[in-house]
This record gives structure tokens, sequence and C-alpha cells, in this order.
């Protein structure tokens, strides 16, 4: 693999041949990400229907259209392309792309995908010698606009080096054109960007600096399951030794780039000719978080065909998908009484140190942690937050629960909790918003094309706190997120007393419109009855 080539992909640090059978399974299962509990009874969730993307330097095969992919049939693409064109027969067909599908939609029985029966749509950027950002743009609004609109998340195990950014001294600033563009598209399309984060030396920035997708670092086994930070990460604080590299491959000032970590490390995949080796990297991270959108997505979509209570079309919104993963995490394990919200392990990072020990647990202004974002990926724990229901700010609400709403300029909502809080349990809450990008388009067709760009009318400040119900003072809330530069806030605190509870969105600094939509997600303990 050339240097260049390495750029774009990221990820991919190790490829060694393994026992068939071995890695990928424990990824899916209660080792890792706890899917295959999704997809067994009486969940049966397994991706029917729901579109997810793939975009890469290259792409996967598809079977009936490239001879050298027939054999692998387990891996089901339902749409291949070269950029914005149907893909040509054996053309840009990539190991890398292969291996990242199968992460996501492998249907193969001992090598079973997180989303085997979701509809998985790829594009190829093709040759990086006649390809840069705006063609990497043109492929993902071609993948977005699949699925007859309707795709529900898009995975990016590639980025672009800040060595080929065309500004002038580029820095992660959100505002590199891919950036720009994934921010837009999330907002038009409606579309959750999952994006691998960077790693190594030189590791994959472009677009790992979005504000409304998912940045994904990796974990590693510990004691048999995925519960370490994987040493590949690079997403640390520029100190001490490789700071310069350290410090143009992060965000620059406070805002950070993990949101969330999954399995990463010595994962089972098939390779083009269909043999099983074991990859690590970022780029086996994503597709996790990616293709858990599928399973979740087709539980909301049942839903609606029943007409639940307390569901409606918001749960399609790219925002709620985003509260609902970061909110349904792993940080810290449960002692059993679920005061720690019946978390299934503790997650630790590369120092051996716990989310309780970071920043982002003491910090009001730090909502992630620098190294694990909110946690680690628990497709089941999002299920069990997804399927408590939304509930708006106009009635009591329960102890799980989220909400698409608004809040207007200067103002807040207050989502009254029904039931009192136990003293000493821990609060876990997610609010979520999108930066403003619009397509500056020069033709009028409303769609990105080559030689167009962007526009960033900036991001409100929207800030959280969790509040005694008869308290009207922030400053006396119980704890509070409040960063002043990220499009996320998230609290996860004990709660002081038991007794009763609100959450309260306040609209704090207006940059652009006046009324901005969010999504909320929540997960309390109510107290227990004497």
């Amino acid at each position: 693999m050339s240097k260049k080539l390495a750029w774009l992909m990221g990820g991919l640090t190790a490829v060694v041949a393994v026992a068939p059978a071995m890695a990928l399974p424990t990824s899916v299962g209660e080792e890792g990400i706890d899917a295959l509990r999704l997809q067994a009874n009486p969940y049966n969730l397994t991706g029917r229907k729901i579109g997810i993307g793939q975009v890469e330097v290259g792409r996967p095969g598809k079977f009936g259209v490239d001879k050298a992919f027939s054999s692998i049939r387990a891996i089901a693409v339902e749409g291949v392309f070269h950029r914005d064109e149907p893909a040509k027969a054996d053309t840009f067909v990539d190991a890398h792309a292969a291996m990242v599908a199968t992460v996501m939609v492998s249907a193969d029985k001992t090598l079973r995908g997180v989303a085997p029966d979701a509809r998985l749509y790829a594009s190829a950027v093709g040759s990086i010698r006649g390809s840069g950002q705006p063609q990497e743009c043109l492929s993902a609004q071609h993948v977005a606009l699949q699925n007859s609109g309707d795709v529900r998340a898009i995975n990016f195990s590639f980025g672009e080096p800040l060595q080929r950014d065309t500004r002038e001294n580029p820095e992660l600033d959100g505002n590199a054109l891919l950036t720009q563009c994934v921010d837009w598209s999330a907002r038009v399309h409606n579309t959750l960007y999952v994006i691998a984060g960077n790693q190594g030396n030189g590791g994959i920035p472009i677009p790992t600096d979005n504000y409304n997708g998912i940045t994904v670092a990796s974990t590693m086994r510990r004691g048999g399951e995925f519960a370490k930070l994987d040493f590949s990460n690079l997403s640390d604080l520029p100190e001490g030794i490789g700071r310069s590299l350290i410090a143009r491959e992060i965000n620059v000032g406070a805002r950070r780039s993990i949101s969330l970590v999954a399995p990463g490390n010595n994962i089972a995949v098939y390779n083009l000719e269909g043999q099983r080796i074991s990859v690590t990297g970022t780029s086996f991270a994503a597709p996790h978080v990616t293709a858990s959108v599928a399973l979740l997505q087709e539980y909301g979509d049942r839903a609606l065909k029943k007409a639940d209570p307390n569901w409606s079309a918001d749960s399609r919104r790219s925002e709620v998908m985003k509260a609902i993963l970061l909110n349904g995490v792993d940080k810290i394990k449960d002692s059993g009484d679920g005061q720690k919200l019946g978390m299934e392990r503790t997650i630790l990072d590369k120092e051996n140190l716990t989310w309780l020990d970071g920043d982002a647990y003491s910090n009001a202004q730090i909502p992630l942690d620098i190294e694990m974002g909110t946690g680690q990926l628990n497709a089941f724990r999002a299920y069990q937050q997804f399927s408590a229901g939304q509930w708006d700010a106009t009635q009591p609400i329960p102890a799980i629960g989220w909400d698409y709403g608004t809040v207007d300029d200067s103002s807040y909502q207050d989502y009254i909790l029904e039931a009192p809080l136990q003293g000493g349990s821990h609060a876990s809450i997610t609010l979520t918003w999108q930066r403003l990008v619009e397509l500056n388009d020069s033709n009028g067709n409303e769609q990105f094309d080559v030689g167009e760009d962007f526009r960033d009318r900036g991001l409100n400040n929207l800030d959280i706190y969790l509040m005694s119900a008869d308290s009207d003072n922030p400053s006396e809330s119980a704890c509070s997120s409040v960063s002043t530069v990220d499009s996320i806030e998230h609290i996860f605190c004990p709660v002081p007393a038991t007794g009763q509870y609100k959450i309260r969105v306040q609209y704090r600094d207006r940059a652009n419109e006046e009324t901005q939509p969010y999504a909320l997600a929540w997960w309390t303990v109510p107290a227990s009855p004497r």
C-alpha cells in the first residue's frame, strides 16, 4: 500500500490471518457491542429495508457486477458506484472497502455483520491523483440520495490528510470543504455520518472535525471484552513528545473530536479472496456504529407502522440517532444496584483511567472525554434508550426517553421528570444539534457540483441542566453541560439527593436562526418506593 493511499484509507494498521469464526462474532456479540442479541428473538432486528452508505477510495464488490467478487456472496451490496455514476465491472474493487462492508452487512453464519439485511450503497472516489475533497463530497452526496433519498447513516472509513488540503495553512477547524460537505449533507439529506477517527502517524484528519456526525475511536480486548482504548488511536492532549504532530491532528481550540468508541482491534473480516483475516484500526470501529443505526431504525420504522404511542417520524432524525447512540453507552460497570444505569462494563483509556477520571466528568464546559467521547457503543443499550419512546416538554417525562424539539433564542424548554430521582444514582443526558452549513449553489440545482463550495453560518450555543423541579436558577443546578464550542452537550453525574428534578434545554447564544431544532436523550434512576 502506498503512503498516500494509506493516508486516505486510514484505519488499517494491522492485517494477520486468524482462525475461522473467531473475532467478528466477538465484536458484534456480548463481548463487543451486543448487537447479536438484537438480531435474535424476540427482537429480530437485522436492518431490513434500511439504507446505509459507504464512501471510500475504493468499493466492495457486488455479486453479479464484479467477477472477482463472485465467491463472497455473504456480503450483499445493494448498489455500487464510482463517484456519482454506476460502477463499471471490476473497477475500483478494493480490499479495505470489502472488509469494512463485512463488519456492516456480512450474512455469513460464522462471520455475521452488525446489520446483515441492511441495504448498503457504496461509492468509490477513485484514484487519488484525479480526485480530492470535491470528488469525495460528490460521492457522499450520491450515496445520500440512494434508497429513494432515504439513507440513514453513511460510513467514512477514510479521510483526507491536511497535506492535501488546498487552504493556506490548513487546520482542523471545521472549514475544509469535505468537512463542510458532511455537515451540510447531514442536515439536508438527514443522514448520520460516521467518521473513522484519527490514528497513527499522519492519521486521516479531515473530516474528523465535523460537527453534525459522529467521529469514532477504537477499543481492544481486555480480559476477553472490548474495554480499553487501542494504542493505534491518535487522540491525546498536545503535550510532550510528538506535540507538533498531535496538535495538527486534533481539533483547534477547545472542541474535541472523538464522540464515541467501538471495537476496532483484531476484527475478523473477509478479504477479496474470500479468506478470513484479522484487521485493526478505527476503519473497523466506525462500521459497528453505522450498522447499529440500521438496527435501531428498523425498530423505529416498525413502531411507526404500529402507530405506537410516544412515537413519530422524528425517530428518523439524524440528530436523534446521534443522541441515542451517545447516551446509551458503557462507561462504568454497574455494581448491580442500577445506580450507574445498568452499564455492562468499565472502559479504560490508554493510561488505564476511566471516564470518571477525565475532565469531562468534572468540568461542565467539556462534554466529551478526549479519548473516548461519551463512552463505548453498546447497541443493546442504545435500543433500550430508543425504545423508551419520545416524550416532549408538554408533559411529565419518564425516567428514560428522548425527544426532538425546538427552542427559541434566549429561551428554554423544561422537561419535568415524573418520578423523583434516587439520590446517589447517576443521570445521563445528551443534547445534540447541528451546525448550519449552506451550499453556495451557483447553478441553482440544489445539489453540490464540483467547483461549488459552502458557507458556514455558525453554531448556535445550547446548554443543558439537571435542576431541582422547583428551581428556576440554572446556577443552582445539580449538574450541567455548558460548552461554548460543541454541537453536543453531555451530562453524566451523580444525583445529589433524592427528589424531583427537571432537565432544562437553554438557548444561550445565537449565531444564525432564531429557532434551533435539537435532539435530547436521557437515562435516569427513579427513587425506590418506600
